[in-house]
């Protein structure tokens, strides 16, 4: 296999700290935050990442598949977390500590909650609002009430994340966008 050629595209409103740990060729969008201890690795394919997203610290995303991984908008990677998904939709939540399998395709406005472990045999597409949670990883639909008040808490958390992230760590410049 020839080694993992680094490719970094990140855009000039992201906020990248400089000691994440990038691999491969990866696109992170515009108000994305990244914060330190962060893991990115485009193993076999690369890594799009849309706007507006948040990646905590120890949280590990991965594409071990040759297509390319798509992360959509507003998306929120809490600490400790793993996600080798193809695919992710927006406005999803994946909690500490949660692992997503690479044979899940995440839609949108999805939940996965704390320590839930998301391996299926087959490819499975979550629908949308649907929350994981619980020691057995149990399903439900959210009824999706609550949607904007969630978004407007994510989008002050973004904000204060932009604010300061920059004045305790140094930030990695990208090629821009």
């Amino acid at each position: 296999m020839p080694p993992i050629r680094d490719k970094f595209t990140i855009h000039s409103k992201a906020v990248v700290c400089q000691d994440v740990e990038l691999k491969g060729d990866i696109t992170i969008g515009a108000g994305t935050i990244v914060h330190p201890k962060a893991t990115i690795f485009a193993i076999a394919g690369p890594i799009v990442i849309g706007s507006g997203c948040i990646i905590e610290e120890g949280a590990i995303i991965v594409n071990r598949r040759k297509e390319v991984m798509r992360i959509g908008d507003d998306n929120l990677f809490e600490i400790g977390c793993r996600v080798e998904s193809p695919s992710i939709g927006s406005f999803n939540t994946v909690s500490a500590r949660a692992r997503v399998h690479h044979t899940v395709r995440i839609s949108s406005h999805c939940v996965i909650g704390a320590a839930c472990l998301v391996v299926p045999v087959d490819d499975e597409i979550l629908d949308e609002y649907t929350v994981i949670y619980g020691p057995a990883a149990e399903r439900r639909v959210w009824s999706g009430r609550g949607r904007v008040q969630e978004a407007d808490l994510r989008r002050k958390h973004a904000e204060y994340l932009r604010e300061m992230l920059p004045k305790f760590n140094r930030l990695r410049r990208g090629d821009g966008a």
